[in-house]
């Protein structure tokens, strides 16, 4: 038996998806986890960004949001939700967004704004935060999710952040990002259960990685999919180092505040 569990292992494999160089626009939870857990292990240079206004945020302690004061120590330089959201954003200065979300479908679009309809919803959410702008922005997106049927859908209930396919206003009918004037694009979708990238040529997610040390197998992918998902090529996903396991238990979250330990 392994001595991790999945959502460990989703954290890691989030974390290894960062790059040193690059600057990362991140949102509460488990992708703010990633993130820091990649700066304190093999991306030191990689610049965190909190949309309400931390830059290059190392804190000692978890933020509990982004808006944590914990998330501003010894930052260089702290901005406003403006100039975050509005000038790195649209000057294409981020590399990556890393978000969360109650539901996705094939083509990446995230829901986090309602389950059911959005004039009488059987749940509404907080609300989207930035998630809309950081999705159409940054130059590639990276979802992080619990992999279940009712998350993993055909259709989205509410199209908060925008995928590789989205509904033009106002006829609704689905066209490319591109047609719409969106650069970048969902990258990868991290799941309880794998890695899931997209097609270059129809943008459709397919599953490149699976957790195959914590029982997880290809025909688990497609049996809590509510969508075909594209299974042949999968690979099982190199198991967590020590040094990951340790930084992520003892640095980056040891009150268990997003991580069940």
């Amino acid at each position: 038996m392994a001595d991790y569990n999945r959502q460990e292992m989703m954290a890691i494999a989030g974390a290894r998806l960062i790059e040193n160089d690059q600057m990362v626009l991140v949102g509460t939870g488990l992708p703010l986890v990633s993130t820091l857990l990649a700066k304190n292990s093999h991306a030191p240079d990689a610049t965190v960004v909190m949309e309400a206004g931390l830059y290059d945020s190392n804190p000692e302690a978890l933020p509990f949001c982004v808006a944590d004061p914990r998330g501003a120590y010894k930052n260089p330089w702290i901005g406003t939700a403006f100039e975050l959201m509005a000038q790195f954003l649209q000057n294409k200065r981020i590399d990556v967004g890393f978000l969360g979300g109650a539901q996705v479908d094939r083509y990446g679009n995230l829901n986090s704004t309602c389950i059911g309809a959005y004039s009488k919803p059987v749940k509404r959410f907080e609300g989207s935060g930035g998630a809309s702008d950081i999705a159409i922005l940054a130059h590639k997106t990276i979802i992080i999710m619990a992999h279940e049927r009712q998350r993993f859908v055909e259709n989205v209930d509410f199209i908060t952040s925008p995928g590789w396919m989205v509904s033009r206003y106002p006829d609704r009918v689905p066209v490319p990002r591109r047609e719409l004037g969106m650069w970048g694009g969902p990258y990868a979708v991290v799941s309880t259960m794998g890695v899931m990238k997209f097609l270059e040529d129809t943008h459709e997610m397919y599953l490149e990685g699976y957790f195959a040390d914590l029982g997880v197998t290809p025909e688990m992918v497609l049996k809590n999919t509510g969508f075909p998902i594209n299974v042949s090529k999968a690979e099982p996903i190199v198991p967590p180092t020590e040094k990951e396991l340790k930084i992520l238990r003892t640095q980056i979250d040891p009150e268990g505040i997003f991580m069940k330990y």
